[in-house]
């Protein structure tokens, strides 16, 4: 069992659930603000949704240093998407305060993918 790989198929799974929510559910629904936060929180989710899972399968096959990186880009997609999607259905917009944290994670995740590809592979 590798609960990143489950948390990166979740991931997916509703980034693409919530951008079908989004384009046809919510058509005509919100402004154009929440709109286009809408889309920005879709398209970063499932870009960092396919990040994880590639950091979960290369860590599946013995590659070291990719758990971090692909909790990173998880938690930063949970809090930068979320934040976004609530303010697009009417959450306050104080929430956009909270929004820069999330990026910094995925940030975040980015570096530790550089780092753990920096560093040296095992000895055989």
């Amino acid at each position: 069992m590798s609960p990143l790989l489950i948390a990166a198929g979740l991931a997916g799974f509703i980034s693409v659930a919530l951008g079908a929510f989004g384009a046809h559910g919510l058509e005509g629904r919100l402004t154009a603000a929440g709109s286009e936060w809408w889309a920005t929180a879709t398209l970063y989710a499932l870009v960092h949704s396919a990040a994880a899972l590639a950091c979960a399968l290369a860590a599946r096959q013995g590659a070291r240093g990719l758990a971090a990186p692909g909790w990173a880009f998880i938690i930063g997609t949970l809090v930068f998407a979320g934040t976004l999607y609530s303010m697009a259905l009417g959450a306050p917009r104080w929430l956009g305060a909270v929004t820069p944290v999330g990026g910094v994670l995925l940030l975040v995740g980015w570096g530790l993918t550089v780092a753990a590809g920096l560093r040296p592979p095992p000895r055989a």
